[in-house]
């Protein structure tokens, strides 16, 4: 995409997005894909270029395959099926298991490169009109102003100005200690060394692809970046080693029981503290923090920048609607939604990392005897369970805040996962197997909403409503009892009924808090005196 007219000090966008990793990436890209006016602001001349995280789940691949990226990604990605934790003596002792099509449509684990990410995120958002992109742009101060937000640039006279920021400036963010935000933390901190290898042609089939190893002795991390990368992890004594410890032939040494040098290139050597921390506040006014500005976690559960990217979504779908005219009250639902979520995966997170790091060599074999025990009496691998939303946008019903599941359908000859042939957005779904359907005036509002209605039919239609393929709108619909659920551009359920009488109370709770409050401003508004 050229760049759009340089035009700071009079043009006030929609959102200033700070920070340009994934879960900027994605904000903007959601944002721009709504229409919205955005500008990204980010510190680095070029884009990062290095690894960080190394997987992402179902749920955020259906965020992907939503910005329109899925196909591009799949051949870089690779779909891992379990997770083991094994003690130094190659002893399994927990095992988690991954569906090849979860919940959400997807695989459950996906393995990736981080750089390949972020180079199809970056043409991505470069294909969008409504985004502006500023590299080499370090933010250095904001101030409230009547109208949004002034943005202070390093080496700029003027400010750049927008209606909302989204901060996406990372663990050391600016924009959080700008604010004066503390953050609490919960008490695991420790150093690693990140060792990432590139793998030579036909090397690298043997080693472990998602494996901790729990040895007192040394703890190791082993996880696949994809099917050409690799990255095997070490917990240092102290992060003071590290400078000893990262010489190439020590990380050699380190990792010769797994790989050799004619099976793969050493491309990187790096120092982390996994830590875990929550901001004290994610929103300021007009400004809310994202992703690790907002939360840190530990990396045990491959969970980071899902949760960013599950912070994209929220704000995303939000900040739209208040840039239309809804009242920004909904934008505090963001950190009560979210917040619950973060700090399930954090309070796991920690306890898989008490498992990992144990050194005393006593406690760890009283660990093996109890891990071993439990595994063998469960007889099957454990499933990774994450919490649904906190209060926010969503009634009472048992099934609201969850995810709502993603299968395959069939509509008009088109067959797909039902994002994919019936669209995103707010949707209505309507169990009209027994004929049942909503009536005019319900469809009405739901129209006057940009609620997209669809009714559940018998497979043996296939010329209205649309036919379950998979069977997973059936299923749901037959255990919960419901016979209408509406869910939100996120994927998260807003409420259900247990009749179609009930559909106007759910589209009641919608319209509180989406419908305008006042006229959305025009572009000729935006522009400051």
């Amino acid at each position: 995409m050229s760049e759009a007219p340089d035009r700071k000090g009079t043009h006030m966008y929609d959102v200033a997005v700070i920070g340009y990793g994934p879960v900027g990436m994605v904000t903007a890209a959601l944002l721009g894909q709504a229409g919205h006016d955005v500008i990204v602001l980010e510190r680095y001349p070029t884009l990062y270029n290095l690894p960080r995280a190394a997987i992402f789940d179902d749920e955020t691949m259906r965020t992907f395959d939503r910005l329109g990226i899925s196909e591009t990604l799949l051949p870089t990605l690779h779909v891992q099926r379990n997770y083991e934790w094994r003690n130094g003596a190659g002893e399994l002792l927990i095992e988690h298991d991954f569906a090849a099509v979860g919940g959400q449509g997807w695989a459950e684990w996906y393995m990736m490169y981080q750089p390949y990410l972020e180079d199809t995120l970056d043409g991505l958002v470069r294909g969008l009109g409504h985004v502006r992109i500023r590299m080499d742009s370090r933010v250095t101060g904001l101030h409230h102003t009547d109208q949004g937000v002034d943005i202070q640039v390093e080496g700029d006279d003027d400010a750049v100005s927008a209606r909302y920021v989204v901060a996406c400036d990372g663990g050391n963010s600016f924009t959080r200690s700008w604010l004066g935000v503390g953050q609490e933390d919960h008490g695991f901190s420790e150093p690693w060394m990140v060792c990432d290898f590139r793998l030579t042609e036909g090397g690298g089939a043997d080693i472990p692809k998602a494996r901790q190893v729990c040895d007192p002795k040394q703890p190791i991390s082993i996880i696949s970046l994809g099917p050409k990368h690799h990255r095997f992890s070490f917990m240092l004594d102290s992060a003071d080693s590290f400078s000893v410890e990262r010489e190439p032939d020590r990380v050699w040494a380190r990792v010769a029981a797994y790989v050799d040098r004619a099976q793969a290139e050493l491309i990187r050597v790096a120092t982390y503290t996994f830590r875990s921390l929550i901001a004290e506040r994610w929103r300021s006014g007009r400004i809310l923090l994202a992703g690790d500005a907002a939360h840190q976690m530990p990396p045990f559960l491959g969970q980071g920048m899902c949760s960013g990217i599950r912070d994209a979504q929220n704000i995303a779908f939000k900040l739209d609607a208040v840039l239309r005219g809804a009242d920004d009250a909904l934008l505090d639902t963001y950190r009560s939604e979210r917040e619950p979520h973060v700090r399930a995966i954090i309070a796991k997170g920690i306890e898989l990392g008490r498992v990992q790091t144990m050194r005393d060599p006593v406690a760890a074999a009283e660990r093996d005897a109890r891990l071993i025990a439990q595994r063998e009496a469960n007889g099957r691998p454990e499933k990774m369970r994450f919490p649904g939303l906190g209060p926010g946008l969503h009634d009472a019903s048992p099934q609201a805040g969850q995810l709502m599941p993603h299968g395959r359908v069939e509509s008009h000859g088109t067959e797909g996962l039902f994002d994919a042939v019936l669209g995103r957005g707010f949707i209505l779904l309507v169990d009209g197997r027994e004929g049942a359907s909503l009536d005019a005036s319900a469809m009405a509002e739901a129209a006057r909403l940009g609620v997209a209605v669809h009714h559940l039919t018998d497979r043996r239609l296939t010329t209205e409503g649309f036919t379950d393929v998979g069977g997973v709108y059936g299923r749901w619909f037959d255990e919960t009892g419901r016979a209408a659920v509406l869910w939100r551009p996120d994927f998260y359920i807003l409420g259900t009924a247990d009749t179609p009488s009930g559909v106007p109370a759910l589209l009641k709770t919608l319209a509180t808090a989406v419908e305008p409050v006042q006229a959305p401003a025009t572009v000729g508004e935006r522009i400051r005196p």
